[in-house]
């Protein structure tokens, strides 16, 4: 969602604005769309063939018209007709502009995508050569994402988008090119790397390698540099890349000494630097659907030239406000001192695709002020996307892009509407214009959102509203900070002081929206769970139009919408049946690792291990209702079984965490020791043979690993419990490997037969048979998750499993996995929330 949707709107002279001008929007989607399509589609085939289609229907379309009979009205001023004949021969020649600007989009891509695979660089990287390349750095170093299940905070490769300029093959040839590269700096590598500015030229020494599978038009080759020093610097930046770099430095240097979340939070609303958000934040706020404020856009552009020009409606009238008409500044000065403005902004918060859009509509409602013709954002909106999808086509396939413009578009046509509607119903001006633009931007966003996300969010409309409240306070006293900071440091760390009260308002909104147990809604991804969203949104705005008309019915959906959103235990209980009655034993749903849940007493478990992913092992404990962990065991320090450490402490009282002795992977196990310490929860190694007692019926045993485990591997340290609860003897070993599933055998020949088992390492293939032999469950439990690139479960464990006699259920066919029953002579019952799998 973007709040410059009042950027440019109104009249100057204050009259009603009449019907939104629309001529440019089938160009602009005419030309988006061929661009779509024929980026990356073979230039000698497709693209001509699309480019010749539409020129010769537009050919075609302006012939017609011209041999069409000449207009009774050429005025077009016939006032009882529905009609004019001026305007059906308008219809045409818009016809014809659109296959226009189609032909031109799909010409751009072409040319685009030629130039990508023109050049030296597809061949070599195709070969895997060394070279030495000529670059110039064209946008600032970002860390990688983290894998999936990795420590969100463990060193990544830094990533650098670059161009090259010439470049040196193995057998001293150099050849001059043009081509995006992006250069991927190892881990041990950050030093001075990370301090490059955009238009820095270097030469780089590096192996080439082709791009991942569907960036073969964003770059012609990744580049992973060599050797072990810093970056060669050929040039420096120019000087409008150093002034803004510093800029963005001093800005970074005075919110220091805020809060971890205000420090990381605040230069992303001011500037869109991102790079010390929190991982965990940044989640909470993909979560929430509060990305825009942390992605700059037009709602930071109009604030911005608001201090200039006042309410960009009454800019160009008498009354008009801001700084220029304060000072005495002429119009047409204001627009150029108004230019340069959003020229700086672009440079400082950096030309990413929301930038530019809402800086070319910007640019052109400035252009209106100077010329003082009549403007509209909505043209300007759909200028501003054909101008920018002709520069670099590759926008059009850029969701980012794509969002920003919705969004706008939303706050332009729709937001209005809604807004009239609501105040037509007494609700007040700034609440009714708030909802209107919050769920106009959340309508049409959500779709694009569940493509690639395969979700919806529920409380983005209450948490954008929310933090609404603080966001011009937060950015203006944040741009206060920056442009004082070079001069007066004092004034600027006070304004970072205070700013940092609004932005840590947002933060902790976003925290605890994401943290609702309902805060995301699991939904169908790619372009068919788009339309599905789209049917069902308009489905639902249409039957709840009535039933908001009157109050009873409005506070029963919102009471719907509530439950949704907070899914208390009980009635999700009553309503799915999750978790069954008299549930013994979880084994959570979270992904490709291991989340085990061991009743312990009303509201209090056992939990052995996390999985990777916080906000699946903080779902599973509160579908299950638990609140208090008095022990929660760690197996061993890989991500899989630790990363979602963080979900489970989350709002619970937990009494101690108790790990493997063997931390070979310091990484995880310093991890393990900071979430543990911030959330006041001492950690101490597990000991062999060491027991104990949690309610009435649950007591548990540590098996492994021995006292002197030194040189054992993480999987081979994997603590291993013997638990029995309410009847059942359940064995639990971690992700113990053959050589040590052989040693425990060798040491513990007295193991008991067991009614359930965890299968080591999520059923991989590698396990002692004998261990199972003498185990001999009748329950077979394997946590893994669906479609795992590493063929977990593997078919050979799951059928010498059944083969001995025990029920299999995975979690990634059943979901989540609750084993019931147990009384003497009694077989256990397994009831996955995908089904019951086997009982």
């Amino acid at each position: 969602m973007h709040a410059a949707g009042r950027l440019g709107a109104g009249d100057p002279a204050g009259k009603a604005e009449g019907p939104a001008d629309l001529r440019l929007v089938p160009p602009a989607i005419a030309a988006w769309a061929a661009a779509a399509l024929a980026l990356g589609a073979p230039a000698r085939t497709v693209v001509p063939g699309i480019a010749v289609c539409c020129l010769a229907a537009a050919g075609a379309l302006l012939l017609a018209r011209r041999a069409s009979p000449a207009d009774s009205d050429p005025a077009g001023t016939a006032g009882s007709r529905p009609a004019s004949p001026g305007h059906r021969r308008s219809v045409p020649v818009a016809c014809a502009l659109a296959l226009l600007c189609a032909a031109a989009g799909a010409t751009v891509a072409a040319l685009h995508t030629a130039a990508v695979a023109s050049g030296p660089l597809p061949g070599l990287a195709a070969q895997r050569s060394h070279l030495t390349a000529e670059v110039r750095i064209t946008g600032d170093p970002r860390p990688a994402r983290p894998r999936t299940g990795a420590d969100p905070d463990a060193a990544r490769p830094l990533l650098v988008d670059a161009e090259t300029i010439a470049v040196l093959s193995g057998d001293g040839t150099r050849r001059a090119t043009r081509a995006p590269v992006l250069l991927v700096v190892p881990e041990d590598r950050h030093r001075r790397w990370e301090e490059l500015l955009p238009s820095t030229r270097l030469e780089v020494r590096a192996r080439a390698a082709p791009p991942m599978p569907g960036r073969e038009t964003d770059y012609a080759a990744v580049l992973r540099p060599a050797g072990t020093g810093p970056p060669a610097v050929t040039a420096p930046p120019g000087l409008h890349h150093r002034l803004a770099g510093r800029l963005r430095a001093d800005l970074r240097d005075i919110t220091d000494s805020l809060p971890a979340d205000t420090r990381g939070m605040l230069p992303a609303l001011v500037v869109g630097d991102t790079s010390r958000i929190p991982p965990g934040l940044h989640d909470a706020v993909r979560a929430t659907d509060m990305t825009h404020l942390i992605v700059v856009s037009g709602a930071h552009l109009a604030l911005v030239l608001a201090v200039l020009i006042g309410s960009p409606g009454t800019a160009s009238r008498a009354e008009r406000g801001g700084l220029a008409a304060r000072l005495g500044i002429p119009l047409r000065l204001t627009a150029l001192l108004g230019g340069t403005l959003v020229v700086a902004f672009v440079v400082l918060c950096r030309p990413g695709p929301s930038v530019l859009r809402a800086a070319v509509c910007g640019g052109i409602a400035l252009l209106a002020i100077a010329t003082g013709r009549r403007r509209s954002l909505l043209p300007a909106l759909a200028a501003a996307a054909l101008l920018l999808v002709l520069h670099d086509p590759r926008l059009a396939r850029s969701f980012g892009f794509l969002l920003s413009v919705l969004a706008t578009g939303a706050l332009l046509t729709l937001a209005p509407v809604w807004s009239l509607a609501l105040q037509r119903r007494r609700v007040p001006v700034r609440l009714a214009e708030a909802l209107a633009a919050a769920g106009a931007a959340q309508v049409v966003c959500a779709p694009v959102v569940a493509v690639f996300s395969a979700r919806v969010s529920l409380v983005a409309v209450p948490c954008n509203l929310l933090a609404q409240l603080a966001f011009a306070p937060a950015l203006l006293l944040g741009w206060a900070a920056l442009v004082t900071a070079p001069l007066l440091p004092p004034v600027a760390a006070a304004a970072a002081w205070l700013a940092g009260w609004p932005t840590g308002w947002i933060a902790l909104i976003a925290r605890t929206g994401a943290s609702l147990p309902g805060a995301e809604l699991a939904w169908p991804g790619g372009w068919t769970g788009a339309a599905l969203l789209a049917a069902a949104t308009v489905a639902l705005l249409v039957l709840a139009r009535p039933a908001l008309r009157r109050p009873l019915p409005a506070l029963g959906c919102a009471l719907l919408l509530l439950l949704a959103v907070l899914r208390p235990a009980p009635l999700a209980q009553f309503l799915t049946g999750w978790p069954p009655p008299g549930w013994r034993l979880v084994a959570c749903d979270v992904g490709q690792g291991d989340g085990l849940v061991v009743a312990a007493g009303p509201h209090t478990a056992l939990v052995v291990d996390t999985g990777p992913d916080p906000a699946a092992m903080d779902d599973c404990l509160h579908r299950l209702g638990v609140r208090s962990i008095p022990l929660l065991i760690l197996t061993h320090f890989h991500a899989d079984h630790v990363a979602g450490l963080p979900g489970a402490l989350r709002g619970r009282e937990v009494g101690v965490v108790q790990t493997s002795s063997v931390r070979e992977t310091p990484g995880q196990a310093m991890f393990v020791d900071r979430v543990a310490r911030q959330a006041g929860v001492p950690v101490v190694p597990a000991r062999p043979g060491e027991a104990g007692r949690l309610g009435e019926e649950l007591s548990w045993e540590v098996l492994w690993p021995p006292e002197h485990a030194a040189g054992y591997g993480s999987n081979d340290a994997s603590v291993t419990l013997l638990l029995r609860t309410g009847g059942l003897t359940v064995f639990l070993p971690g992700d113990l490997e053959p050589p040590s599933q052989q040693r425990l055998l060798a040491e513990r020949p007295d193991l008991p037969v067991v009614d359930v088992a965890k299968v080591a390492h999520h059923g991989s293939a590698y396990q002692h048979p004998p261990l199972w032999e003498r185990l001999r469950p009748r329950l077979a439990l394997i946590s893994a998750g669906e479609g795992n690139s590493y063929g977990h479960p593997a078919p050979s464990t799951v059928a010498a499993l059944e083969a001995a006699g025990a029920t299999v259920a995975r979690t990634d066919r059943h979901g989540a996995l609750a084993v019931t029953g147990g009384g003497p002579g009694e077989l256990p019952a397994v009831l996955g929330t995908s089904g019951a799998p086997h009982r």
